[in-house]
């Protein structure tokens, strides 16, 4: 299976954050580098397909910084400059990268933020809300055009805070994806099995939960699919891998055009290994640079990983 993509050019919309991080791990240190849900998801998607960005930056914003994205065919007409300062993360990984310790969290205009979907954004048939209050994410709805797929994330935060929100955009989207601590706390329920299947029952038809450096589950009504996570001999940023995971993932559903099960299953692979390039590189460094034949031999990798013969001996 390759992971390259048809001449169809189905576009992407993200709505989500465009931030500054500066992350401290076991390997080293970066400040004020590109971070925020928006941009890792375009970094990853826009190997596939075309991309339309919507978010929000502040005057102080290094906006020069996205000009690699907006070569690689990512619209940045739906990105807003404002007055203020720009949303900032500060967080540090210790020897578990599955979890950051958040240092410091600055919103800024970010808090402001109303999303307002450019007119030639809204026909887009792929839409992904990124992790953003789901009373935005909603309000993203009511402002595009019947898409073929609506997908979103959501974070710990927003399941504390937005609960009955959340719920509610949970009967708008066809997929949804979170990690398994998430996955946990917002219902209620500690088996993974059991949990898709309440959040299924909400809308989705497909469940995405993602396990970190243990791979991800796509679940859906009739089917469970499970993708290692590439054993890595070096991570050095973790920051936005479920990002980048679901940027490959929706890129290249859009790329192919093709949204069945057996496609939905290659998808989930590109993700993964759309995610396992996002960190090996501080901030979206290493998603800028590959190009599509090492993505395309990352993929094949991971059939060797999980290849075996089904012939059982007596």
């Amino acid at each position: 299976m390759s992971a390259a993509a048809s001449s169809s050019k189905n576009p992407v919309l993200v709505v989500g954050s465009v931030a500054l991080d500066s992350v401290e791990t076991p390997f080293g240190k970066a400040d004020e580098v590109l971070g925020g849900s928006g941009t890792y998801f375009s970094s990853s998607a826009s190997h596939f397909t075309p991309v339309q960005l919507v978010g929000v930056v502040g005057d102080d914003y290094p906006v020069e910084k996205l000009e690699p994205l907006r070569a690689r065919g990512v619209d940045l007409a739906g990105l807003e400059k404002v007055s203020g300062s720009s949303f900032r993360w500060r967080g540090r990984y210790r020897h578990d990268l599955n979890s950051a310790e958040t240092l410091e969290t600055h919103l800024g205009v970010f808090s402001h933020f109303r999303p307002n979907i450019p007119e030639q954004f809204r026909s887009a048939p792929f839409v992904f809300l990124a992790n953003i209050d789901p009373r935005l994410q909603l309000q993203v709805l009511e402002q595009v055009n019947k898409p073929s797929l609506v997908a979103c994330d959501t974070m710990n935060f927003w399941i504390e805070s937005r609960r009955p929100e959340l719920v509610e955009l949970l009967g708008h989207v066809d997929l949804i994806t979170l990690n398994d601590a998430e996955a946990r706390q917002l219902t209620e329920h500690t088996n993974l099995v059991k949990a898709a299947r309440w959040i299924m029952d909400k809308g989705p038809k497909h469940v995405l939960i993602k396990k970190g450096e243990h791979g991800a589950f796509m679940f859906t009504r009739d089917s469970i699919f499970f993708a290692p996570a590439y054993p890595l001999e070096s991570v050095f940023d973790p920051t936005g891998a479920g990002d980048s995971f679901a940027g490959g993932f929706i890129g290249f559903l859009a790329a192919t055009g093709d949204l069945s099960e057996q496609n939905m299953r290659r998808a989930v692979v590109v993700g993964s290994a759309m995610g396992s390039f996002a960190v090996e590189k501080f901030s979206n460094a290493r998603l800028l640079e590959i190009t599509r034949a090492e993505i395309d031999s990352r993929v094949q990798e991971f059939r060797q990983l999980v290849a075996f013969d089904a012939a059982l001996g007596a």
